[in-house]
């Protein structure tokens, strides 16, 4: 069987937590199921927006696991599963090929740094030898604002001549657009996800295949909306939308204003909890961002 080739709206979707902390189960498979029903493509759980950093290996398994038997679809996840540890990488990859996810996401180490572009290399390498599964597909993350390690272009040139079948795109969300227009420009047929709906137009035209993003959480129809129109005439102004709704999140620490938003919108005050370091929002910024939200149009769909 070939690796699926992703496109469309991927959402990062948020993982709620208890008031103790644990992972909330229940909320995270209602939260993941609203995202596919009204709008999303298919979900890049575990990815930064979901915390992933914060969680174990056995809780983003259990969660895996938890959506497969409520029924979400194993074939629209992309699960995150880069880590420090190269055998800990390998463990959440096959864990997620078992249960027949759709593809895996995949972070660069990211504690040793420099690393060069051979190391990186090498890296991946052993993911994929050491996962050994033939239609496994394995999708790049360059976040390098957070991980201190990016992903070099030559890096990309070099798995894809000798893993072509396995390394079918990449998770951009440096926020440098010169950086993902250079992509597209040198690895046409290659999928190119901006991490921000503010691209979607610019980047369709060089053949991005739609985008992965954080406020996909709390905008999935109006993104997907923009998406079905790519290339005409309507897009443009739908581009403008779903801009204005990111733009007012920008204003904000984005995880914690993503979860209070949603939280707010669904009355699911679980939904916004967070795992330290990050700081839950302050109420009074809440009601701000509730009137901004109001002022720009924006409601929740079918919460």
């Amino acid at each position: 069987m070939a690796a699926k080739r992703f496109s469309g709206l991927l959402v990062p979707a948020i993982t709620p937590f208890t008031a103790d902390l644990k992972p909330d189960s229940a909320a995270f498979v209602h939260v993941c199921k609203w995202l596919l029903a009204n709008g999303a493509n298919g979900l890049a759980v575990f990815g930064t927006t979901s915390e992933a950093n914060s969680l174990s290996m056995t809780e983003r398994m259990a969660l895996l696991d938890d959506l497969v038997a409520a029924g979400v679809p194993a074939d629209v996840l992309m699960p995150g599963v880069g880590m420090p540890s190269l055998m800990d990488t390998i463990t959440l990859t096959k864990h997620a090929m078992t249960l027949g996810c759709g593809g895996v996401l995949a972070l660069p180490p990211f504690y040793y740094k420099p690393v060069s572009v051979d190391g990186l290399y090498a890296w991946y390498a052993a993911v994929i030898e050491g996962v050994g599964a033939p239609d496994l597909g394995l999708w790049l993350y360059h976040i390098p604002q957070n991980t201190g390690v990016g992903i070099p272009h030559d890096l990309i040139e070099r798995l894809i001549r000798d893993y072509p079948d396995t390394v079918l795109g990449i998770k951009d969300s440096s926020g440098d657009w010169s950086n993902t227009e250079a992509m597209l420009k040198r690895f046409p047929g290659f999928s190119i996800f901006p991490s921000s709906e503010g691209m979607l137009v610019k980047s369709h035209a060089l053949g991005g295949v739609g985008c992965i993003t954080a406020s996909g959480n709390i905008n999935p129809t109006g993104i997907r909306a923009l998406i079905d129109v790519l290339g005409t005439p309507a897009a443009d102004e739908l581009q403008k939308s779903v801009a204005a709704v990111r733009a007012i999140f920008g204003g904000y620490p984005l995880i914690p204003a993503v979860k209070a938003a949603l939280a707010d919108a669904m009355n699911m005050p679980q939904m916004a909890k967070l795992r330290p370091p990050l700081d839950p929002l302050p109420q009074a910024d809440l009601g701000t961002l509730r009137q901004q939200l109001a002022d720009a149009g924006w409601t929740l769909p079918n919460a």
